[in-house]
């Protein structure tokens, strides 16, 4: 456990600067652009590369990549050097040749992407330039995540948590500097020039390149030679298309479910300004941070370790990887969970009510967000169970569950499309997705116990209801904070939204804090130590 904790507050403290300066482009971007159709163009125009890239590689990287690495370190006589080389080459090239073909079918992939947006409208030719500018990025983004990878496997994960600061402070920049060009124009659609949006999407793709920098400066310090490799016959492509093959069809699925989501979302957007794609994005974000912070820092250190111990075959290892894993996580998104059903508003509102975008926007971004709020922990355990599954090279069961939660998800989000008004579509979107990955994280529990013979329910259930119980008091204070912040000030605006978030969140927090240390939560005090700890050490 304590290897976890170190690595994770490592991973943790970076990734909190990046999410603090992510909150800050968000803003940035929101103040720019808003929440209509500017907006939605260049969400829309964003989305193709990570699309792209989850369905080629993000997916792979996670399930296959980290344990061949892994294989090869612990197999080849060179340590694998070659053989990470090799992985290399291939990605830069297949990447490469992906940027060229999808800057040619911008077009066609924004329609995809999209609905009801007309060839000849303004939205739709703003985002097609703005896809051209930002779909380059994907060489680059694919490079830098091979390299993430190799560090991971070598146990240096500061570097892929603290390289995405220098793309937001990047894009911040940009954004900063599209907003002086532009100043009200900026989320006009019909006003914004060719130029404007050059700036805008190549600005975009600039963080991309610096992220990317970053992370292969690192690999060099750590011993990488950046030699090109072209003898592929000995990458094992074979073998990990037969790993991947699986992961591919995992990646197909999701992003049918996202294209779905993106269709509903633009439709909904269409028929209420402002309620569309943008909502759900930024939302989806904040929602996104907590995992992000915690989640992905512990999960990211487990995985290495559990695919040694399943190649080793010892499922007590593994169970104890997990054991441990889950708890950490949970002490971070049990209360976090809690707060953002009670204070979306109160968070989105300092965060997005300026510029271009509304203090009634922002408000239904926070109103998404409360609806994401049910879906944190569900979201959460469903993807530490996927990694047992990773370590063990097993790729079909994760796309086999992952399939299921899909169509499930898909099935409630076209349900629920029909039935609400348009300027709720999104907030049942966000519903669909929390009942969805509920459903999931209990089927994928069931099969991922049975594949490690126990996962140590009892002791993981007792550590989440502490966990929720001591969680209860905040989000009480929360509650009430928000209550009377109302009354004080009526309407939601900045001052009560504030007031709302120093004491409800503040606060709230802190009296979780509290009473987790008294009830003897340990995962609690742990990595609010550690994460401390290493980010003094690290300013």
């Amino acid at each position: 456990m304590s290897r976890s904790l170190r690595a994770g507050a490592i991973m943790a403290a970076g990734t909190m600067v990046s999410r603090v300066t992510g909150f800050v482009r968000t803003m940035m971007l929101a103040y720019a652009i808003g929440t209509a159709a500017m907006g939605d163009a260049y969400n829309a125009a964003y989305a193709i590369p990570y699309g792209i890239l989850d369905l080629l590689l993000l997916g792979v990287l996670s399930s296959v990549m980290v344990p061949m690495i892994v294989k090869a370190q612990q197999r080849d006589p060179d340590g694998g050097r070659a053989y990470e080389q090799r992985l290399m080459t291939v990605v830069m090239l297949m990447l490469v040749v992906v940027a060229v073909v999808a800057v040619l079918a911008a077009p066609l992939l924004i329609d995809l992407y999209t609905t009801d947006w007309a060839p000849d409208s303004d939205e739709f030719r703003v985002a097609v330039l703005l896809a051209r500018f930002i779909l380059p990025q994907l060489a680059f983004f694919g490079v830098g995540a091979v390299a993430g990878a190799i560090l991971n496997t070598r146990d240096r994960f500061a570097a892929p948590m603290w390289a995405p600061v220098v793309n937001n402070l990047v894009v911040i920049a940009v954004l900063l500097t599209f907003a002086l060009v532009t100043g009200h124009a900026g989320g006009d659609v019909a006003q914004v020039t060719d130029a404007q949006l050059a700036l805008l999407g190549l600005g975009t793709t600039a963080g991309i390149v610096a992220q990317a920098v970053v992370l292969v400066v690192s690999l060099r310090r750590a011993g990488f030679s950046c030699r090109p490799r072209f003898d592929v016959r000995n990458a094992r492509l074979g073998e990990m298309a037969r790993m991947g093959v699986w992961t591919v069809g995992y990646a197909v699925i999701t992003q049918l479910g996202f294209m779905l989501t993106t269709n509903l979302s633009s439709s909904a957007g269409d028929q209420a300004p402002g309620h569309g794609i943008t909502p759900y994005t930024f939302a989806f974000q904040l929602f996104q941070l907590p995992y992000g912070v915690v989640g992905v820092s512990v999960i990211t250190a487990m995985l290495p370790r559990m695919s040694r111990a399943a190649g080793e075959g010892r499922l007590d290892l593994v169970r104890d990887e997990f054991q441990s894993g889950v708890p950490l996580i949970s002490a971070v998104m049990v209360p976090m969970s809690s707060l953002l059903m009670i204070l979306g508003p109160a968070i989105t509102v300092p965060i997005y009510a300026h510029g271009a975008t509304t203090v009634d926007d922002a408000v239904y971004i926070g109103n998404v967000l409360q609806v994401y709020g049910l879906a944190l922990m569900p979201f959460t355990i469903f993807q530490v169970l996927l990694r047992v599954f990773y370590s063990f090279g097993d790729t079909r069961t994760p796309v086999l569950v992952g399939g299921g939660t899909t169509a499930l998800y898909a099935v409630l989000m076209i349900t629920l499309y029909f039935v609400l008004p348009a300027r709720y579509v999104v907030m049942g979107l966000a519903f669909a997705y929390a009942i969805a990955y509920a459903v999931g994280a209990v089927v994928a529990w069931t099969l991922a116990r049975h594949r490690v013979r126990g996962l140590g329910g009892w002791s993981i259930g007792s550590a989440l209801t502490r966990m929720y119980w001591s969680s209860l008091p905040g989000a009480v204070l929360a509650l009430a904070s928000v209550w009377i912040a109302q009354r004080l000030f009526g309407a939601p605006g900045f001052s009560n939204a504030l007031i709302s978030l120093v004491v409800g969140g503040g606060l709230g927090m802190l009296l979780y804090l509290g009473i987790a240390h008294r009830v003897r939560i340990c995962e609690v005090g742990s990595i609010v130590g550690l994460v401390a700890g290493r980010a003094r050490r690290s300013v």
